[in-house]
């Protein structure tokens, strides 16, 4: 049973300030951190002096590998309430006391932290945490309305046993929450808002008996990264997957298959809904011409023979039923790889494939990493490097979204009456 998640590292490059306040909930913050840096990110640690009652700046120092800011008159320092921000993609603050809240809304600047807030233009995201009904308190409702309003990001607390021994709101919102306002804080533009995006991934498996079949080395990571990304930026999407081990990305519908003819139906089902249609799955070339019911011993494959016969070409078969949609197919390649793909994007009517050569190391199948080259219909080819999968994937969709806006507009100068795809 596959559950919600992500694909890869989702906050590759990106900087993070995390900011730690004074509050029982600091603890919490150190496993955040370490969440962040799994996922990619380049965190620097700012705490406040009550802060550092609770946790140790050495603890955050050691996880993150770079000092923890806390003065804003540190000797030998540069103005950190200026850098840190500058450099920032995102500004984090978890946990955020009612203290924090306030200076926060009010815009006062008596500690590094705050006056770093007066500072920053990047996204601002902040996991208030608090004790004995001060979540309800009518003040910090209107600070927490002012900063809404402002357009910093302001998370729920959650219900539950508070430091107190009380019941109620004040915890912590759970890590996942926070790192999901992340993710989405630092979202490419959502450009595919409106669009339907039907993404294949995985292997299929093509039965010999009921224990064994005919399959490849395919993981289904770069497909389920597409639909993470695409879905981040936006899109309805739906994901037709072959057999993997990974967690379904959240907001996605996934439809589960095996074999290649199971596929091909999923996805000839759903081809109208869509508006774009990436063919990332590794369907079987080949499948027995017979199925045997019953296990076939040992004893009986001496001298046995398989005859195979070709699976359906799902993605020339797509692209012939096709209307307006855009197709994206792929090319895993070990040798010759442009002039393949190039074959293969005319043969199939394709309007960009994505080329890999799946022997170069660190990429290719089962890693976190690949490296690509894209080509068009317009004979664009741009070589992208190793890269995260999750990074490649949106690579991809702004690529296929400049070829959406070039089809629209070619559509409307021959028929000014002609909608876009």
């Amino acid at each position: 049973m596959k559950t919600s998640g992500s694909i890869g590292p989702t906050l590759s490059g990106k900087r993070i300030v995390l900011g730690v306040t004074g509050s029982i909930a600091a603890y919490k913050a150190v496993a955040l951190l370490r969440t962040l840096l799994s996922e990619g990110a380049n965190v620097h640690v700012v705490m406040t002096q009550s802060a550092m009652k609770f946790v140790a700046p050495l603890t955050f120092e050691v996880l993150s590998d770079h000092p923890v800011s806390t003065d804003l008159f540190e000797a030998h320092q540069e103005m950190k309430h200026l850098s840190l921000s500058e450099q920032a993609d995102a500004i984090v603050i978890a946990p955020a006391t009612a203290n924090c809240l306030a200076k926060s809304a009010l815009g006062l600047g008596d500690d590094l932290l705050s006056t770093m807030l007066l500072t920053a233009r990047c996204p601002l995201i902040l996991a208030p945490a608090m004790d004995g009904g001060m979540w309800t308190h009518p003040t910090v409702r209107e600070h927490v309305a002012t900063l809404r309003a402002r357009g910093t990001i302001v998370l729920d607390t959650e219900e539950g046993p508070l430091a107190s021994g009380r019941i109620g709101q004040g915890r912590l919102a759970e890590e996942s929450a926070i790192l999901e306002a992340i993710q989405t804080a630092l979202a490419p533009q959502r450009d595919w808002q409106g669009h339907r995006i039907l993404v294949s991934a995985g292997p299929t498996h093509e039965p010999i008996d009921p224990v064994r079949f005919i399959s490849n080395r395919s993981s289904g990571k770069m497909g389920y990264a597409i639909a993470e990304a695409a879905q981040a930026r936006g899109a309805q999407v739906v994901l037709v997957s072959g057999p993997t081990a990974l967690p379904t990305p959240s907001g996605v519908e996934i439809i589960p298959v095996a074999t290649a003819e199971e596929m091909m139906k999923a996805l000839s089902t759903r081809l109208a809904w869509s508006t774009v249609v990436i063919m990332a799955a590794a369907v079987a070339d080949f499948r027995p011409t017979q199925r045997a019911s019953i296990k076939i011993k040992k004893r009986e494959r001496i001298g046995h023979t398989l005859n195979l016969e070709r699976t359906s070409d799902i993605l020339a078969a797509l692209s012939a039923q096709r209307t307006t949609q855009l197709m994206v197919g792929f090319a895993a390649e070990t040798n010759d790889m442009i002039a393949h793909a190039k074959d293969k994007l005319t043969a199939k009517g394709l309007d960009l494939i994505v080329a890999n050569d799946v022997t170069i190391e660190g990429g290719g199948f089962g890693s976190d990493q690949n490296a690509a080259t894209l080509i068009d219909r317009q004979g664009s080819i741009t070589e992208l490097p190793l890269m995260p999968k999750r990074t490649l994937a949106d690579a991809i969709l702004s690529h296929a979204q400049g070829l959406l806006h070039s089809n629209k507009r070619s559509i409307q100068g021959a028929n000014p009456l002609a909608g876009g795809r």
